[in-house]
């Protein structure tokens, strides 16, 4: 079994990024749910069409998903959700810090190819020290896995191992058309516990939350929020409908700011899943080309107000997007595509739902009058 918990990567806390928070959990820091340190077939030349191990030239076109549900709607058991998810939730063990096992995370088996998807922060350390990563499915075999990319933006990254080819893919569904209150079932490795499966409900949608910290990677997460039990080690894994399709990837924990994996720090029943949409594209991307790309405007915005009247501008970067739509230093982002932005955590995760080359309508205050400025996204590597 991996090692134990070591202390977490936490999230930007309010004196820092605050943008994320809301009144009534002003106190609470995001924290990343990592464990052990951080917390028909197609031809194998065509997998390996972009040189990399498990790159795919068609990207989620030319491999084998599922998208159809397991379960009709009135066998939604959570018992029938576990039956079904758990032979393609596995645990993902990573080296960290020279550790062999030092990260442990979970993932979902993506297609019949071989691919799984997690997140980016459980195997960010050995992807970049060369360090060994493997998969391990709920039988307890282990399986050699190898990094095809990852995107620190999105938390997100894709496996492949080839020995996994024969283990089943989940069904993938949509975020969009989830309600609050519906229920949701969580599959993973909490605290190096393989298959666990915890439920609840949605409690939340869209909620723009950051990640991170001044000294690593952030990302930006328009969240599904849930309150079904998810703790360090279920980073990565799947979050479901009761049809037993995915429709997130366990990604964050919300807690009262416990600076490690304790008495304050475990699940307090807000929990975050990156949006299963945000998913198949980055998926995509990493498939066809071992990169995934994010939209940018070429404008740094502050993300420390809270006060909800808007993003504010601080500086406009010569001949990007931004500069070319005319947008200026002072300006205050109030909409985006007539959607209400409160501050600048909301306008980057606004930004970051819509994909480089869309033109997008932003409202913009300045010196007092309001006005619509088109801006067409540009993208950066990320």
């Amino acid at each position: 079994m991996p090692t134990g918990p070591a202390p977490a990567r936490h999230a930007a806390t309010r004196g820092r990024v605050s943008g994320w928070t809301w009144p009534v959990v002003a106190v609470l820091a995001l924290v990343l749910g990592l464990a052990g340190g951080v917390a028909g077939s197609i031809a194998h030349d065509e997998l390996n069409a972009n040189d990399g191990p498990g790159s795919v030239r068609d990207g989620l076109a030319g491999v084998d998903i599922v998208e159809t549900p397991p379960l009709a709607a009135a066998d939604g058991s959570i018992a029938a959700v576990a039956q079904e998810l758990l032979p393609s939730t596995v645990q993902v063990s990573a080296e960290h810090d020279g550790q062999a096992n030092g990260a442990t995370g979970s993932g979902f088996v993506l297609d019949k190819q071989g691919h799984v998807v997690t997140n980016n922060h459980v195997v960010a350390d050995a992807a970049k020290s060369d360090g060994k990563i493997a998969i391990v499915d709920h039988e307890g075999n282990r399986y050699d896995a190898t990094v095809v990319g990852r995107s620190p933006v999105y938390d997100l990254a894709v496996l492949y191992s080839e020995d996994a080819e024969r283990l089943a893919p989940a069904a993938l569904g949509a975020s969009r058309s989830l309600q609050v209150g519906e229920g949701v079932v969580a599959i993973g490795s909490p605290l190096g516990l393989s298959s666990t499966v915890t439920a609840g409900i949605v409690s939340a949608l869209q909620r723009p939350v950051s990640t991170g910290d001044a000294a690593s990677e952030s990302s930006y997460i328009n969240a599904v929020q849930t309150d079904a039990a998810i703790n360090p080690g279920n980073s990565g894994g799947p979050l479901v409908n009761l049809r037993g399709q995915v429709v997130g990837v366990n990604s964050a924990i919300a807690t009262t700011g416990g600076g490690g994996f304790g008495t304050e720090s475990g699940n307090i029943g807000v929990g975050f899943a990156i949006p299963v949409e945000q998913v198949r594209i980055t998926a995509d991307q990493i498939l066809r080309t071992g990169e995934a790309r994010y939209p940018v405007i070429g404008a740094q915005v502050q993300t420390g107000q809270d006060d909800g009247s808007g993003a504010k501008i601080d500086k406009v970067n010569d001949g990007t997007p931004a500069a070319d739509s005319g947008l200026r230093a002072g300006d205050v982002i109030v909409a985006v595509e007539g959607a209400r932005v409160t501050d600048g955590i909301a306008l980057i995760v606004a930004i970051r739902s819509h994909q480089p080359g869309e033109t997008l309508e932003f409202t913009v205050l300045r010196g007092g009058d309001e006005r619509s400025v088109e801006v067409t996204l540009d993208s950066e590597v990320g």
